[in-house]
């Protein structure tokens, strides 16, 4: 196993109005984007200073009809993309989209837990010059990554299985049972509970650093998007807001607060 295998190493956004969610991110985050064009559309590299850190692309009408939602997607790398989905089926997931190659990028596959929820795994292409990677808490860049499971024991063996993810500890958190710490080679990267009632359906979510969390706030709101819930202290210091942008799709945010 590689030490990259295992590693969240990109974040994407389909949406129905890319132009929109363009706007809305770099005000709320203070992504830059940049357009590139794709044989079927037009591809959106997010980039904060000047890293990129995440893609954006259309929610197709086709997709629509199928239920998918405007969604953020979470890609983890993997040594063998095409051993790794056929192990993700045989450990009771599923392959969502069967892996394809990326000219130039990688090659991909979509996969689902056994609760339904969604990533991406990626065997990337190896660059010459890898870039460097940028420290934890960089603002602009993905801190935290939350499963909102359909069975927490389930998803937590799944997922260990086939990344090498280990648990780190429980947090008793009542009657929405616990929530589980899980590592990989560069630490604690999320945490796992079972899906609370008010969520639709078994997903990730995506937290992504920024500075004032009550700044940050205020401008998910006059930017047009939702919050959903906080700002709420957290262990460790920081405070989070849970978050919906104008076009649906949910995401989070951490930060500080002064004092």
């Amino acid at each position: 196993m590689s030490d990259t295998h295992g590693r969240f190493i990109w974040y994407e956004l389909m949406t129905p109005d890319t132009a929109a969610a363009k706007k809305f991110y770099g005000e709320v985050v203070g992504w830059q984007s940049q357009d590139m064009p794709m044989p079927d559309g037009t591809y959106s590299v997010l980039q904060a200073d000047g890293t990129g850190v995440g893609g954006m692309m259309a929610l197709t009408a086709e997709a629509s009809s199928q239920g998918v939602p405007p969604n953020w997607t979470g890609y983890v790398a993997v040594d063998d993309v095409d051993a790794a989905a056929g192990k993700a089926a045989s450990l009771g997931g599923s392959v969502q989209r069967p892996p394809q190659d990326i000219p130039g990028v990688g090659r991909f596959a979509i996969i689902a837990d056994p609760g339904g929820a969604v990533l991406a795994i990626m065997t990337p292409v190896p660059l010459e010059q890898p870039r460097p990677e940028a420290p934890r808490g960089t603002p602009g860049h993905a801190d935290w990554h939350e499963l909102y499971a359909g069975d927490l024991e389930k998803a937590s063996a799944f997922y260990g299985d086939l990344f090498g993810w280990r648990k780190e500890s429980d947090m008793d958190m009542g009657a929405m049972g616990p929530y589980r710490l899980f590592a990989n080679q560069d630490g604690r990267i999320g945490g796992m509970m079972g899906k609370p009632e008010q969520v639709p359906r078994p997903a990730w979510l995506y937290y992504f650093k920024v500075g004032d969390i009550d700044a940050a706030t205020s401008r998910v709101k006059a930017a047009g998007g939702q919050v959903l819930n906080g700002p709420i202290e957290v262990p460790g210091g920081d405070w989070i807001v849970q978050a919906q942008d104008p076009q649906g799709a949910m995401f989070a945010l951490v930060g500080t607060r002064a004092g």
